[in-house]
C-alpha cells in the first residue's frame, strides 16, 4: 500500500480509501465485514463513510452503513487502526425521516453527530464532511451553474464555529466538505484564514475517466491552498470495468439497479469508455487498473475511494496501487479526453 498525510495534519492515510456506501443494501453486515478485514489487511486505514448510507438512500437503511462499521469495531477492536470518515447530509425534502430541518444549524448538526456516534459506537470521527451544500448550486450531476432563487443567506462563519466546538469537544479530530464548487471551497478557506476557524483538509468529489471537472477549478485551489481531493465514484459506478461493452446484461450491476443514477448512461460515455479500453488492451492493463492508476497518480488526490460489491472486485480495485501509467499512456488518455471531454458530470 502507499500512504500520504491528511493535508495539513500528521495523520497517515493509505492512497485507496474503503467506500462503504453499499454496507446495508448491496451488501450484508457479513460480507460489509469480510470487506474491512481484507482491506485492513492489505493496508488500507481510511475508511469512509456517511450518515445517510447506504446507497440509495431509504428510510428503511438510513444509517445502516455506519451500524455495520460499528458492529466491526466492536467485534474487531479495531477502532484505532483506522482513519475515519463520515458525513452529515445537506437538505433534501425526501429526507425527512433522518431529522426535522436538514440543515447545518447547530441543532442539527449535534444531532447528526450525535447519532452517527452512536451507531458507529466511537467517541469521535477523523474527518467530519458536509455531504452537500445547503444553497442551490451545480452538483450531483448538474453540469453548469444556473441562477436561482435561493434563500439561502452565507452562514459558512456560523458553520464552522459550530465544529471547532465539537473538534474542541474531541468529537470530531478535521474537516471536510463534499460535493462542493471552487466558490464554496474558497468561501470556507476564506472564513477559516481571515477568522482563525478549522480548515477544511478535504473535498470530496467525483473524479474520473469519465468526469475530470474538478480538474477546470477546484484542481488548483487543491494545490495552492493545500487541500485534498477524496476522489469518489472513480469507475463511475462500474461502467470503467468495461462490463458494459460486451452486450451482458448485468441485471445485479449498479448503473441498472438504480437507474435514477443515470449520468453515465450516455453514448458519450459509452464512447469515452471504449476509447479507453483499447488504451488499457494496447497496454496489456485492465480498464479497471488504467482507470484507477490514473487517479492514483495525480497530485491533487489524497485519496481514491473504491467501492465493491464483491470481493474479487475489491481485490482488484486493491491491486491497482501497483500500477503506475506511464507519460505516454497519460497521453493518450488526454487525447481521449480532448475529443470527449467530461461525458459524465
Amino acid at each position: 500500500m502507499k500512504y500520504t498525510t491528511l493535508p495539513n495534519t500528521d495523520i497517515k492515510v493509505s492512497k485507496i480509501c474503503l467506500g462503504t456506501m453499499t454496507f446495508g443494501q448491496q451488501n450484508s453486515e457479513a460480507e460489509g465485514h469480510a470487506q474491512m478485514d481484507y482491506a485492513l489487511e492489505k493496508g488500507v486505514n481510511f475508511f469512509d463513510t456517511a450518515e445517510m448510507y447506504s446507497v440509495p438512500a431509504r428510510q428503511e437503511t438510513y444509517g445502516s452503513t455506519e451500524r455495520i462499521l460499528g458492529s466491526w469495531f466492536k467485534k474487531t477492536g479495531k477502532r484505532e487502526a483506522i482513519v475515519l470518515a463520515s458525513k452529515i447530509a445537506g437538505p433534501n425534502p425526501n429526507f425527512t425521516y433522518m431529522r426535522e430541518k436538514n440543515d447545518f444549524s447547530p441543532a442539527s448538526i449535534k444531532f447528526a453527530l450525535d447519532q452517527s456516534l452512536q451507531r458507529l459506537q466511537t467517541d469521535y470521527i477523523d474527518l467530519y464532511q458536509l455531504h452537500w451544500p445547503e444553497r442551490k448550486t451545480n452538483f450531483f450531476g448538474q453540469r453548469d451553474f444556473k441562477i436561482q432563487d435561493d434563500a439561502w443567506e452565507d452562514n459558512i462563519h456560523s458553520v464552522l464555529e459550530t465544529l471547532e466546538g465539537f473538534v474542541k469537544e474531541g468529537k470530531i479530530n478535521h474537516i471536510g466538505l463534499s460535493n462542493e464548487t471552487p466558490w464554496g471551497i474558497m468561501r470556507f478557506l476564506e472564513e477559516s484564514k481571515y477568522h482563525n476557524l478549522p480548515k477544511i483538509k478535504t473535498i470530496q468529489n467525483p473524479y474520473s475517466l469519465l468526469n475530470r471537472l474538478f480538474e477546470t477549478g477546484s484542481s488548483e485551489i487543491c494545490m495552492r491552498e493545500n487541500v485534498g481531493l477524496l476522489a469518489y465514484s472513480p469507475m463511475a459506478f462500474g461502467v470503467l470495468s468495461g462490463k458494459f461493452l460486451t452486450g451482458e446484461k448485468h441485471p445485479n450491476a449498479r448503473i441498472n439497479l438504480f437507474p435514477q443514477f443515470s449520468r453515465y448512461n450516455s453514448a458519450q460515455s459509452t464512447e469515452a469508455t471504449r476509447l479507453y479500453q483499447e488504451i488499457a488492451n494496447k497496454n496489456g492493463l485492465s480498464l479497471t487498473a488504467l482507470s484507477l492508476a490514473f487517479i492514483e497518480q495525480q497530485a491533487f488526490v489524497t485519496s481514491t475511494i473504491i467501492g465493491a460489491t464483491t470481493m474479487e472486485q475489491l481485490k482488484e480495485n486493491i491491486d491497482t496501487i501497483e500500477v503506475s501509467l506511464s507519460d505516454e499512456i497519460l497521453k493518450a488518455i488526454d487525447a481521449v479526453h480532448a475529443i470527449i471531454p467530461d461525458p459524465a458530470p
